[in-house]
């Protein structure tokens, strides 16, 4: 089994803390996107009250800097909405910059928050976002996600804000080889459907 790098025992033994002694500490994790405070093993006599209240009034531009604290948005919670022209008209300027989104948004992204903290927030953010898509969306979560962050290279413009207005909205695009679906509402309903070239 490999050791996983943010493990609480990782954490401890990278800040020196010897193995006899590491169960003295108290173990939390927290999702700055929803909020959630987890005590993973609490000791007795701490106050975990207080641990959370102390996380939850961090500042996590402090953190991450390029890091947009937003609630996490799920596109399909709202009611199935009507589409029109101005949303297909985003579905097509979205088709023409989402090959380049694998490679740009992940591999920038990826770097910002590797130079700024563990696995562990990375993991915690994938895991909101993907509670909160019931479909086969990969790009349209990238440029979600990419829109979290305000990075050099995006500082004028952002190339995936046609996918990220359109997740607003409560509509997720997906294809599936040949024809464009936008789908919406709780039971990710199929509003359009259509071939885009």
């Amino acid at each position: 089994m490999t050791e996983s790098h943010d493990s609480h025992t990782t954490i401890l033994t990278r800040n020196e803390v010897p193995p006899h002694l590491q169960d003295r500490w108290s173990k939390y994790e927290y999702n700055p996107f929803t909020k959630k405070f987890t005590v993973d093993q609490g000791v007795e006599g701490h106050d975990h009250e207080a641990a959370e209240t102390w996380v939850q009034h961090l500042n996590f531009k402090n953190i991450v800097g390029p890091l947009v604290i937003n609630k996490i948005r799920n596109p399909l919670a709202g009611k199935a909405k009507k589409v029109t022209e101005k949303e297909i008209a985003l579905l097509e300027e979205w088709v023409n910059v989402r090959d380049s989104i694998k490679a740009s948004v992940r591999d920038s992204v990826r770097d910002s928050v590797r130079d700024s903290v563990g696995a562990s927030v990375r993991a915690s953010f994938w895991d909101s976002v993907w509670a909160s898509v019931r479909i086969s969306v990969v790009d349209s979560v990238g440029a979600y996600f990419g829109s979290l962050f305000k990075l050099p290279k995006w500082e004028k413009s952002y190339p995936y804000q046609p996918a990220v207005d359109l997740w607003k909205m409560g509509l997720v695009p997906s294809f599936d080889g040949e024809v464009w679906r936008l789908h919406g509402g709780k039971k990710a309903k199929i509003l359009w459907e259509g071939k885009l070239e």
